[in-house]
């Protein structure tokens, strides 16, 4: 059944906050277990929709899964059963294809339907497609299923011709059980990437220089399992959480963070006139009502996140002056905006610029997510608004925040979810 949220907003959000397992971290290292051939103990695993959606899948293709307290899973992928993943698994999950690099280097073979996931536009995976190609797999792609099959897979040098998450882990999952030495340059450096590389290291892989600009992979026979790892913490959540609390000139410290992670986003909000202050495993954020404008430009990390892109467009809607957001990553990500127009937000497109003059408050209206982070976007405007906000199509925001209402109320935020 349909949920909406119903936000009444206007309230400073004060106190603390925890901060789930990465969502990008886990729906690659889930895809990833499939190399194992035995048991892992994956914990700090996040409760949202993608990653239930991953754990389902891997379930139809013989992997056992049992949940244990304390957000920890073991999979155990020692007898696998198939390697082919349907449009009706795969259809509304982009992680998805973690599974062709996960299948074809333990089976040789691996076939999954086109992914889905969010509309953001054009999203090829050449990428992908020339690392396994590199590492000696061949790939057809025939009625919307991508097939890759290889007798052996082999180590080579690999260049990514753009900087991509999904290819960097993909290609590294791949290498990490092909014959001989993968070099792959050009890589994305995000902090899951590194984390996935730690999962399979603690496994039994070789991976080294996750994070930098050459990871190079000695592939091993098998990975035996058997250790346990904890996911990070949700870099996209945390910035989501620090921008609320600017956005509602609340005092919230956000807990179980790297503030290394944060970097982009804590300079910009101290640009802002927002205070920011950081210490070990937490960040603390007092907003203010008189804000700076900036200028933002999304880039792959440590640049400013693009999933951060529509949150952080809320607070600049109310800054003082004109400032503009640049969207470098993906091309539909802007499908926002009109949403954000309906609460008052005074927002000019021009290709992929957004020129935003700030008003004095954005007033409540019906809105709907009409992605992941646009959701999460209209959830910040909602609180930080005057008046009452519905938001509509949650389902997309729980596939990637773990409890967000609880969270929020727990923050003393007004917000229920109902059946429509």
């Amino acid at each position: 059944m349909e949920e909406k949220l119903i936000i009444n907003g206007g309230i400073p959000l004060k106190g603390e906050v925890y901060v789930s397992g990465a969502k990008n971290a886990a729906v690659a290292i889930i895809p990833a277990a499939l190399l194992i051939n035995g048991k892992c103990t994956i914990e700090n695993v996040p409760h949202i929709g993608d990653v239930e959606i991953l754990l389902d899948i891997i379930k139809q293709l013989g992997a056992k899964v049992t949940h244990l307290k304390d957000n920890t899973i073991i999979i155990d992928a020692e007898k696998l059963t198939s390697w082919k993943a349907s449009y009706e698994m795969v259809k509304s999950l982009r992680a998805s294809y973690y599974l062709l690099g996960s299948l074809v280097a333990r089976i040789g073979k691996a076939e999954v339907s086109f992914p889905g996931g969010c509309d953001f536009g054009y999203r090829p995976i050449d990428q992908h497609i020339k690392g396994f190609e590199a590492l000696g797999a061949k790939v057809e792609i025939l009625q919307g299923q991508v097939k890759v099959e290889a007798e052996k897979l082999v180590g080579a040098q690999i260049y990514l011709d753009v900087v991509s998450v999904g290819a960097t882990i993909n290609v590294m999952i791949a290498a990490t059980l092909a014959e001989g030495l993968t070099t792959i340059e050009n890589p994305a450096k995000e902090p899951h990437i590194v984390d996935v590389a730690n999962f399979l290291n603690a496994m039994g892989a070789d991976i080294k220089g996750a994070g930098t600009d050459v990871i190079k992979i000695r592939g091993v026979k098998e990975l035996k399992g058997g250790a346990v790892h904890s996911i990070i913490p949700d870099q996209i959540e945390a910035g989501t959480y620090m921008i609320a609390a600017a956005a509602t000139c609340g005092d919230v410290t956000i807990r179980n963070v790297i503030p290394k992670h944060m970097e982009s986003v804590s300079a910009k909000l101290l640009e802002m006139n927002i205070d920011v202050t950081e210490n070990g495993d937490w960040i603390r954020v007092v907003g203010k009502e008189n804000l700076n404008k900036v200028n933002i430009k999304t880039l792959p990390y440590p640049g400013f996140p693009t999933d951060l892109h529509p949150p952080i467009t809320v607070l600049l809607s109310r800054a003082n002056g004109t400032s503009t957001v640049t969207e470098s990553v993906w091309d539909l990500r802007f499908q926002y905006v009109d949403e954000l127009r309906r609460m008052g937000a005074h927002i000019r497109l021009e290709g992929r610029l957004a020129i935003i003059e700030g008003v004095k408050k954005l007033s409540g209206a019906p809105v709907k997510a009409t992605d992941l982070r646009a959701g999460a976007a209209m959830v910040i405007a909602g609180l930080s608004a005057e008046g009452s906000t519905e938001i509509n199509d949650v389902k997309l925001i729980d596939r990637g925040y773990e409890h967000l209402e609880e969270k929020l109320r727990r923050l003393g935020a007004e917000i229920s979810r109902v059946r429509k």
